[in-house]
């Protein structure tokens, strides 16, 4: 089971990976790239396992279930 450490290393790994591969350019809008990159499969993840019930998958996030069907409909999530 993956714990909160676990994807704490994993982020602080991919952002520092990310640096990295800049080589010396300046980052821009990063606080957005990583939500929407982590966002989109957490959102995907959570319906799948609600079996596609918005309000159980807006109840296991801490999302309010309009909340949540704003951000489907603009990851374009079925």
């Amino acid at each position: 089971m993956i714990n909160e450490n676990e994807i704490d290393r994993i982020v602080r790994r991919a952002i520092e990976r990310y640096f990295k591969d800049l080589d010396g350019e300046k980052p821009c809008g990063i606080y957005d790239m990583v939500i929407r990159c982590v966002e989109k499969p957490l959102i995907e993840t959570v319906l799948r396992h609600s079996q596609g019930n918005q309000t159980r998958a807006a109840e296991f996030l801490g999302l309010n279930r309009n909340t949540l069907r704003k951000k489907i409909k603009a990851y374009r999530l079925k």
